[in-house]
């Protein structure tokens, strides 16, 4: 029996996923929207100095991403996703809301 190159090659991958810590997996966030008039979006967070690098303000409804137990809160500052341009900030963790509403 042949195995063509495409089944060999999704049998590494997989290998390699079964084998990904915890630490390592990618959690797809889950589909929320900013629930607050507007919310500043960082670039990171700092423990010592808090949130720096100021992204952009988000409006009231942005389609963001932020999974619960699984990313990161740091004094409140909530690991984001912005499904507008695509990228991951810091937001404040009670301006994430309407879960799954999109």
């Amino acid at each position: 029996m042949r195995i063509s190159a495409g089944v060999i090659a999704s049998l590494v991958a997989v290998g390699l996923l079964a084998t990904a810590s915890p630490a390592q997996a990618v959690v797809v966030p889950r589909h929320a929207i900013n629930v607050c008039q507007s919310a500043s979006f960082y670039d990171n967070y700092d423990s010592a100095s808090g949130p720096h690098g100021l992204k952009r303000v988000l409006e009231y409804g942005n389609k963001i991403g932020h999974t619960p137990g699984a990313h990161p809160v740091y004094n409140g500052w909530a690991a984001t996703f912005d499904f507008g341009p695509n990228d991951w900030g810091y937001l404040r963790i009670e301006c994430i809301g309407g879960y799954d509403s999109w």
